[in-house]
């Protein structure tokens, strides 16, 4: 049982960790995260992730850093957020205008910050915005 939420830091680190899952179909790894979320070292992202998975956030299937996956307690301990019409509209707006960038000129912050806009989607509860992005995501990847 958690007996706290993550934080606005921890949220985005879910967050990042959740689209990244949702574009390539496997964590991302350790460097890949202090790159997308500018965290100097790698280090400080293995002290992030091992405090979410011992607040019961984040599972770690083996002992590889791919092999991270988001639970679904991250929306339960989240805060209820409620996200107006308008402010939909804008931020699927924004979501579609960095599908847009990088559709122009692919570059990998750029397909970071839409795992993370993605996964944003989801956290706000607008699951079919959320769905509809993943699937566009998954078209980015390549094997």
């Amino acid at each position: 049982m958690l007996d706290e939420r993550p934080s606005k830091k921890q949220r985005e680190l879910l967050s990042f960790i959740d689209g990244f899952i949702a574009g390539h179909g496997y964590g991302p790894s350790y460097r890949e995260v202090m790159r997308a979320l500018d965290y100097k070292s790698v280090s400080t992202v293995a002290i992030h992730i091992d405090n979410l998975i011992a607040k019961g956030f984040l599972l770690k299937k083996d002992h590889s850093a791919r092999s991270l996956e988001v639970t679904n307690s991250t929306t339960t301990a989240a805060p209820a957020m409620k996200v107006t019409k308008t402010q939909e509209k804008w931020f699927i707006d924004r979501v579609n205008d960095h599908f847009g960038a990088y559709e122009v000129a692919p570059a990998e912050k750029l397909y970071d910050e839409l795992c993370i806009l993605v996964g944003a989607l989801s956290v706000l509860g607008l699951d079919e915005a959320a769905v509809a992005a993943k699937a566009r995501l998954i078209g980015f990847h390549k094997d």
